[in-house]
This record gives C-alpha cells, sequence and structure tokens, in this order.
C-alpha cells in the first residue's frame, strides 16, 4: 500500500494495551468493561466501550431493564444470541446474530433491552459514543439493520471486512457501510485474517482509534513499532495513517473502530453525558419529571 504520490505509509502503532475489568450491569449481565473504567476512563468521542459474552443464561438472562439516556449515542453489535429493545417512543426491535443498532438518545429516552432466549450463547459489544453539545437535546432516532445488511468486503487474501460504518476501498472498489454520524465520521470495522493473513489500510486523518482482539492474537505496526496483541485486549493507537495488521498463530477477529475527537467539556452522571454540571442536574429533573 501506498499514497498517492507514490510514498509509504506512516504506520501507526500501539500505545497503549487496556485489558479492562470484569464488572456487571443492568440486572446483573455480566460483561468486560474496557473503556469507562479505571484504566481508560474515556477516548474522546468514545466514552464506552464493553464486551459481553456468556454460554450461560444465568449471566444474562436479567437483560437491561427500563433504564434512561441523554446526551450520547449507544451502538450495539450483536455477535451470537438475540436481544429485543423497547423504549417509551414505541419503538421496538430485534437485535439477531450480526446485526447492529446505532441509537442516538440526543434529549431523552427510556429504553430495554433484554434476551429473547432462554439458553446459548449470547455475544457482543456495546459502544457509547459522545455527541457535541450542538446535538445533545436532538430528537432520539434509531440506525438499525438486519446481518444481511452490514457489506462485507474482501480487500486482501484470507481477509474479511464486515464494515458497520465507513469505508474500506478494495481494487479500486469502496464498500460502505450502512451507519452515518456526521458529527464523529464513525468507522467501526469487523475484521477477520486466516493464519498468515495480512493487512493494511488507511485510518480516517485526526480520528481517536482502537482496536479490541476477541479472537485469537493479532500483530499490530509495522517494523520495530509492531506489537503483538493478545485476545480480549484493547490496544489504543496512535503515530500514523495505517493500520498494518497480521494473524501469525491461528485465525484472528477485531473490531478496528476510530470517531473525530469533540475535544468538548464532559459532564456524566451514570446514563447522562453534557458538557456541564447544571445541564446534567436539569437532565436528572428531566428524567424524574417523566419528559423523556
Amino acid at each position: 500500500m501506498s499514497h498517492l504520490d507514490g510514498t509509504a505509509p506512516e504506520f501507526a502503532h500501539v500505545v497503549r494495551l487496556v485489558r479492562g475489568t470484569p464488572t456487571s450491569d443492568g440486572a446483573g449481565v455480566k460483561l468486560r468493561r474496557v473503556i469507562g473504567g479505571a484504566e481508560l476512563p474515556d477516548l474522546d468521542p468514545f466514552l464506552l466501550f464493553d464486551e459481553f459474552g456468556t454460554d450461560r443464561a444465568e449471566d444474562y438472562i436479567g437483560g437491561f431493564p427500563d433504564h434512561p439516556h441523554r446526551g450520547f449515542e449507544t451502538v450495539t453489535y450483536m455477535l451470537d444470541g438475540r436481544m429485543r429493545h423497547r423504549d417509551n417512543h414505541g419503538n421496538e426491535g430485534l437485535l439477531a446474530p450480526g446485526a447492529v443498532q446505532w441509537m442516538t438518545a440526543g434529549r431523552g429516552l427510556v429504553h430495554s433491552e433484554m434476551p429473547e432466549q432462554q439458553e446459548g450463547r449470547m455475544r457482543g459489544f456495546q459502544l457509547w459514543v459522545n455527541l457535541p453539545a450542538a446535538q445533545k437535546m436532538t430528537a432520539p432516532r434509531y440506525q438499525e439493520f438486519a446481518p444481511e445488511r452490514i457489506p462485507e468486503a474482501h480487500p486482501a487474501p484470507g481477509v474479511a471486512v464486515k464494515v458497520v460504518a465507513g469505508q474500506v476501498d478494495a481494487g479500486g472498489v469502496a464498500t460502505r457501510g450502512p451507519i452515518e454520524q456526521p458529527a464523529t465520521s464513525p468507522l467501526y470495522l469487523d475484521i477477520a485474517l486466516q493464519t498468515g493473513a495480512a493487512w493494511s489500510l488507511d485510518l480516517p486523518e485526526g480520528h481517536n482509534a482502537f482496536v479490541y482482539v476477541y479472537e485469537g492474537q493479532a500483530t499490530l505496526g509495522e517494523g520495530d513499532g509492531a506489537r503483538r496483541v493478545e485476545e480480549r485486549t484493547l490496544a489504543v493507537l496512535g503515530g500514523g495513517h495505517a493500520l498494518r495488521m497480521r494473524a501469525e498463530a491461528g485465525e484472528m477477529r477485531l473490531v478496528l473502530i476510530a470517531g473525530r475527537p469533540l475535544r468538548e467539556p464532559v459532564a456524566r452522571y451514570g446514563p447522562f453525558v453534557m458538557n456541564t454540571r447544571e445541564e446534567l442536574m436539569q437532565a436528572v429533573v428531566d428524567f424524574q419529571q417523566g419528559r423523556f
């Protein structure tokens, strides 16, 4: 891979590794919090990144009963299992394996996410993405896509990329994900590499980016800057405009997520994320008085 002027790209490297912390949320759902905990409180514009995954129904059956949100977006990507969501505006949908829901909470809503299964595996990710001050009180909306609407690219031998948001270019053909959010211009890719496969891609300029390896091991970076990243580890990226990845010890799967930082003050209290303490207090009052 080279830039249009013929020069070699400057490769990004791993600047930090984060393992996250086992915890629970909702009605006792067990998960691993990787962004949003003590190790990595946030990575502008990302406020939280959770991995949930278990074969034990007792670890997820309680689900996430009614709870409010204001001022940010939640992104749920299901790998296995089925989750039904409902909100107090009458919206309802079912997330099946491979489905994505990008929910803009905006000025506020109350919703639930409950498993629609009694047994079997439940696995996926939830990401919280901040909204700029100008959009925090926008009307709530959903971008929800079934697995067949998530396009898949094959940019190199042994490489498969599900494009949730952003774009992947391969052989002059652009594969674009269905999610649109101009405020942060997100890139969200689910990447699978077979043993021995390698791929390089350009990262959006000026974005904060991270990789989370959820199956196998990945080597990220190039030359002296290459680093092995173990399973269930998040790697914060920096220092370049392209990322080189390789699967050297078995098949590997990871998500690559990037977003334009907002660089705004963040005031957060549980499920509310605003810019000032006064706005947070108003959010609590509005919720208590049924204005969501």
